[in-house]
């Protein structure tokens, strides 16, 4: 169901034109803000509207001081986090003081602001429409909505309505131009999956159409991947309540992956809770990110920059790196090429364990099992100053061409995995991954660590049966890279990276192979 806002043309054409003089041409300044929130301390206790409301005012002031903090510096959009204002950790009887109701923008054009009565139950919608009518800035929010339903809807809760996990957005008038309802909850127990998924789209005068996706949204193709491949999405606006995990999945890593791989612009606002192992917010485009991650402040943070439009014309990673028929060259490759004819495979219980066949001379890597993001993976250890790996599990070969300078007393290790994850969420993956291990033992890698000093020139590549890979680049003291070259070379989609300035955490190829979800 595609939800699109096209009654306020004349407005946008009007801001459009005032606006000429103030921005460069095809740049626009964007703002997220990483929210501390103030939480309910008994979210499992039913409270009443009036308290309820108190609480979320008190998160409504600080989106207030951030409004007009970005509109100094100029922003034209702000974003904001998933469970800002509301919180977290609900029942679904607990949360209902909390929620609002969300009329449908393509059904009733309504400016909360300058009509506050027109609907109940709506006063923080009134609140964030002021907010943007006032600073001239288009608002992203995530708020708890509420949507009555019939009892002869065969889906219709036994309460007799649906609530949901709600982003809405304000145009720079105050006016509601879009709503979106989260497809892919996280045990979410107070929400709803919505009887249709929404793909969602807003237009701007400054950057064209934005698309919108909530947090876990992100690992499925649906709604995240669809908009921008059937919808030509460019700019997206995320709002998320993500914690992180290590050594593929922090906030940051992942949303510059995502960016970097489809080719557009990421405004992604999370929460800060580092006790929850919640931060990580940035604005991203395929060439620089501007991000923050920090598990010592207590503190919530704006980021502000200009950034280049991105528009149609622009090819998609994914697109153009798709996976040629023939065997084709990738220029100003410093490694050398791996022969995987030249490989041994033992096959047991279905996986098959590969390495690259030594000469007499050499020693047999050895292959070892650890845990990793839940997930069982193989792996061998990376040995001396410069060599070539390679790992297999299932149908996924990884290979790994690396060198350094010097030897650190580190220990690194290349891993594959290829299989269904089922912990906190089901969903298959095809990995390699380069990782830092916690220790100089076998029993350490996977682990989660944030500081490295090892600076390893590297390629890395795998045999993946789908074309959706992420790459991840992540840097001591949790700050990204972005790869030299990415792409397929000889049916292998690689990537590789040279003069590295800070020591190597991950180095991944994240594949996501939706159809065996």
């Amino acid at each position: 169901m595609l939800e699109a806002c096209c009654t306020v043309f004349l407005f946008f054409f009007c801001y459009q034109v005032a606006s000429a003089e103030v921005y460069r041409e095809g740049h626009y300044i964007a703002a997220v803000y990483e929210h501390r929130p103030i939480l309910s301390p008994n979210p499992e206790t039913l409270t009443d509207r009036r308290s309820a409301l108190e609480l979320m005012s008190r998160n409504l002031y600080m989106y207030e001081e951030q409004v007009i903090a970005a509109a100094k510096q100029g922003a034209q959009i702000i974003v904001f986090p998933e469970d800002g204002i509301h919180g977290f950790n609900f029942t679904r009887e607990t949360i209902y003081p909390y929620l609002e109701f969300v009329p449908c923008p393509q059904s009733v054009k309504w400016n909360p602001c300058r009509e506050p009565h027109l609907f109940s139950d709506t006063e923080v919608l009134q609140r964030l429409s002021c907010m943007a009518l006032r600073s001239k800035m288009f608002l992203v929010a995530n708020i708890g909505a509420k949507q009555p339903c019939e009892y002869n809807d065969p889906l219709c809760p036994p309460d007799g309505r649906y609530q949901f996990n709600t982003d809405v957005v304000f145009n720079a008038n105050g006016t509601l131009v879009a709503r979106y309802r989260k497809q892919n909850l996280y045990f979410e127990y107070a929400f709803n999956t919505p009887p249709e998924v929404d793909h969602v789209l807003f237009d701007t005068p400054f950057a064209g159409k934005f698309g919108m996706f909530t947090c876990f949204d992100i690992l499925f193709y649906e709604p995240a991947v669809s908009l921008v491949k059937e919808y030509n999405v460019k700019q997206v606006v995320y709002p998320t309540a993500w914690m992180n995990q290590l050594p593929l999945l922090s906030a940051v890593e992942f949303q510059q992956a995502f960016a970097t791989a489809f080719n557009i612009n990421v405004l992604a606002a999370n929460i800060h809770h580092p006790a929850l192992g919640m931060t990580g917010s940035g604005i991203y485009t395929p060439l620089k990110s501007f991000i923050y991650h920090d598990m010592e402040s207590h503190d919530g943070k704006l980021i502000v920059a200009e950034i280049s439009v991105m528009t149609p014309e622009h090819e998609p990673q994914l697109e153009s790196n798709a996976r040629p028929r023939k065997s084709i060259e990738h220029p100003h490759n410093n490694f050398a090429s791996l022969h995987i004819d030249d490989q041994v495979c033992n096959k047991k219980e279905q996986k098959a364990h590969c390495w690259v066949a030594e000469k007499e001379d050499k020693e047999v890597p050895l292959i070892f099992y650890r845990e990793m993001m839940y997930d069982n993976f193989t792996l061998v250890p990376v040995r001396g100053t410069k060599g070539e790996l390679q790992v297999c599990a299932n149908t996924l070969c990884c290979y790994l061409n690396y060198q350094r300078p010097t030897i650190s007393d580190e220990l690194y290790a290349l891993g594959v995995f290829d299989g269904l994850h089922t912990v906190h969420g089901t969903y298959y993956v095809q990995v390699c991954a380069l990782v830092k291990c916690g220790g100089l033992s076998y029993s350490t890698c996977g682990q989660e660590v944030t500081d490295a000093t090892a600076l390893i020139d590297f390629e890395l590549g795998g045999n993946f049966s789908t074309t959706y890979i992420f790459p991840l680049l992540l840097m001591s003291g949790i700050n990204l890279d972005f790869t030299d070259h990415l792409g397929w070379k000889n049916n292998y989609y690689f990537m590789s990276k040279s003069g590295l300035s800070s020591g190597l955490v991950t180095a991944a190829l994240y594949g996501r192979w939706y159809e065996r979800d």
